[in-house]
């Protein structure tokens, strides 16, 4: 268990392993530099002393990821730690406890804290339990993340589709997934601007994979060639498609030009127009029409 006595220290940044890093929105983390360099630290790091030596590093971060950050950007080379006596596991969930109390966590990094905690025979209830959420949604999210449906986990976390819509999504096929989205309609689930949302989001997981490449850190520098032909028949489908829409407006404009150069060829249009106050044209447009286009 963790000791209630908790020494504070002084420790060199380049001594401190941050062991679980997390991604943190550029606003937030200004807010965080902004504060140390107006009124200082308002409260230690905690840290875990090293069983075991690793290159310089003699503590591993428990909390605080930010605040070091914030001190190199600072030009600091020290700062003020709690140092406590914690098992792996014990650190890792106060931890991620901490990452689910602050406003700005991600989705990937709550639940990777959940993968590892499953990894050392935390039950979904424990975990539940530990860090504030109900069992039906660590379940649901630890799903997911093993089926690696990043695309999904996003959404999720930014509240565009339910957790139980998308765990439906992950598990149906393509007229499964109607089916669902009928379903959370009817429930009043998805509606309007959400229910759109929902559908694009389902055509992009359709089309470029269930990951996203800013959620997988530890993704192989060196893709495989499955990979690089997947990425490229997935951009030639993207161009064709590109290419089909302006085949599509360029021939709408040929039938409104043709038709505006009939029309303008009777008297009886143009007296109307004349009529109206409508006898002039833009420049541009004018100049197509009189313009004589190739069959």
């Amino acid at each position: 268990m963790v000791t209630a006595k908790r020494p504070i220290l002084l420790l060199r940044l380049d001594e401190i392993k941050i062991t679980n890093p997390r991604a943190r929105g550029k606003k937030s983390f200004q807010e965080i530099v902004d504060s140390i360099k107006s009124v200082g630290l308002k409260r230690p790091i905690t840290v875990t002393k090293r069983d075991v030596y690793e290159s310089a590093f003699t503590h591993d971060l428990v909390c605080g990821q930010g605040r070091i950050e914030a001190f190199r950007l600072l030009g600091q080379t020290e700062i003020p730690a709690f140092v406590i006596e914690a098992t792996k596991t014990e650190a890792l969930v106060k931890g991620l406890v901490e990452n689910c109390a602050r406003r700005y966590h991600t989705a990937y990094d709550l639940l990777r804290d959940i993968g590892r905690l499953k990894e050392n025979n935390y039950s979904d209830a424990d975990i539940a339990a530990k860090i504030g959420l109900s069992t039906e949604y660590v379940r649901g999210v630890a799903r997911l993340l093993s089926q690696g449906e990043q695309r999904l986990l996003r959404a999720v976390d930014s509240g565009q589709i339910p957790l139980s819509v998308a765990v439906d999504i992950s598990t149906a096929d393509e007229p499964g997934i109607q089916a669902v989205l009928q379903l959370a309609y009817q429930k009043n689930q998805l509606r309007g601007h959400k229910l759109v949302i929902a559908r694009r989001l389902i055509e992009n997981r359709r089309r470029r994979g269930k990951g996203l490449g800013t959620l997988l850190p530890e993704r192989t520098k060196n893709p495989s060639a499955s990979a690089l032909i997947k990425a490229f028949k997935a951009d030639t489908d993207r161009k064709r498609i590109l290419v089909r829409k302006a085949d599509a407006t360029r021939n709408r404009l040929l039938f409104v030009t043709h038709a505006l150069r009939q029309l303008l060829a009777e008297e009886a249009f143009q007296d109307l127009l004349a009529a109206e106050g409508l006898d002039t044209l833009p420049r541009n447009l004018a100049a197509r029409i009189s313009r004589v286009e190739p069959a």
